[in-house]
C-alpha cells in the first residue's frame, strides 16, 4: 500500500526522482559508512587501534562506496548492480557476526569470575555486542531492497534469470518489520549507555519511551494489512519523534563534550558521551518514514 497517499492523497501525482527501495539502498550506503566511523571512535577510546579493529572501519568504509557505485550502475544495469550490492551485503553479515562472537567472547572471559551485581555491571562496561550487529541489519534491509518486487505489494521478487520467489509478506510490512527490529537494537544500545550512569537525568527517559512507541507502531503496521489513515497518522507521529529524539540526542551529547568555555577538545569528544549514538535514533525515524512512500518499483 501507498500508505503516505492514505494521508495525503495528492501526493499521487508526485514523482520522486528515486524509488523507495533506491532511496533504503542509498540508506544502507550512508549507514556503512558512518558505521565505519562509529567504530573508528569507539576503538580509539583504548589510545590505539589493534590491526583486527582496522578490518571493520574499512570495511564500513568501502562497503558503503561501493554501494553507492552499485547504485549508479543500477542506473544502466539493474541485475549487475543488483549482484554486486548483495556480495556486499553478504560480507558485511560475516563482518557483523565475527563482530558480535569477538564481543561476546570478551563479555564471557570477563563474567568467568562475576556474579549477581558484578555480572550485569560488566556487561554494561564490555564491548557492546549489540554494535556488530547493525552490519547485519542495515545487510538485511538492503537485500530486501535489491530485488525488485514486481507487482507492487505482492510479495513475488523477481531474481536473476526472469526467476521469482514468493514472500510470505508484501516487501511494505517487511519493511515494517525490519525497522522494527532496527528500532529495538537502538534502543537496547542506547539503555545500555545509558545504564552506565544510572539513568540520572530524566531526559534519557525520552528516548526510551520513543524507541517503545515506534518500535510497537512499526509491529502493528506489518501485522495489519490495511491500516487505517489512524494507524498511519500514529505512525508517522512516532517516526517523526524519533528523528527529534535523535537531534536533540546528538545536540545534548555534543554539548556535554564542549569545555565549560565551549572549547572542542578531541579527547572529550573520543572518551565523552557516544557523538553518533543518538543519530541512529533518527536513521531508524527516517526509516519508517521511507516505508510510507510508493512501493512500485517498476514504472
Amino acid at each position: 500500500m501507498y500508505h503516505l497517499a492514505t494521508l495525503f492523497p495528492s501526493v499521487r501525482g508526485i514523482r520522486l526522482p528515486l524509488t523507495r527501495d533506491q532511496l533504503f539502498l542509498l540508506m544502507a550506503a550512508i549507514n556503512q559508512l558512518f558505521i565505519g566511523i562509529d567504530i573508528y571512535l569507539a576503538h580509539s577510546i583504548t589510545g590505539g587501534i589493534k590491526p583486527n579493529e582496522w578490518i571493520p572501519i574499512i570495511f564500513g568504509v568501502v562497503a558503503g562506496f561501493l554501494l553507492l557505485v552499485a547504485g549508479i550502475i543500477a542506473l544502466r544495469n539493474r541485475p549487475f548492480a543488483t549482484v554486486l550490492a548483495n556480495l556486499v551485503f553478504i560480507s558485511s553479515i560475516v563482518i557483523g557476526v565475527l563482530g558480535a562472537y569477538f564481543h561476546l567472547n570478551r563479555t564471557l572471559l570477563l563474567n568467568t569470575s562475576l556474579s549477581g551485581a558484578e555480572t550485569v555491571s560488566s556487561l554494561i562496561w564490555a564491548p557492546p555486542v549489540i554494535g556488530p550487529m547493525f552490519f547485519i541489519l542495515i545487510s538485511i534491509l538492503g537485500i530486501s531492497a535489491a530485488w525488485v518486487e514486481s507487482p507492487a505489494d505482492s510479495g513475488t521478487l523477481k531474481l536473476l534469470g526472469n526467476r521469482t520467489i514468493q514472500m510470505p509478506y508484501s516487501k511494505t510490512r517487511a519493511y515494517f518489520f525490519i525497522v522494527a527490529i532496527f528500532i529495538l537494537a537502538t534502543l537496547m544500545s542506547s539503555v545500555l549507555d545509558h545504564a552506565r550512569f544510572s539513568f540520572e537525568s530524566p531526559s534519557v527517559w525520552l528516548p526510551v519511551a520513543a524507541g517503545l512507541f515506534g518500535m510497537t507502531t512499526c509491529l502493528f503496521l506489518g501485522i495489519v494489512e490495511k491500516p487505517t489513515s489512524a494507524d498511519v497518522t500514529v505512525h508517522t507521529v512516532a517516526m517523526l519523534w524519533l528523528i527529534a529524539v535523535g537531534v536533540i540526542g546528538f545536540i545534548l551529547h555534543t554539548e556535554s563534550s564542549l569545555t565549560p568555555s565551549g572549547a572542542i577538545i578531541v579527547e572529550r569528544f573520543l572518551r565523552g558521551s557516544p557523538l553518533l549514538a543518538p543519530l541512529l535514533f533518527a536513521n531508524v525515524g527516517l526509516m519508517g518514514l521511507l516505508v510510507l512512500l510508493d512501493p512500485t518499483e517498476e514504472r
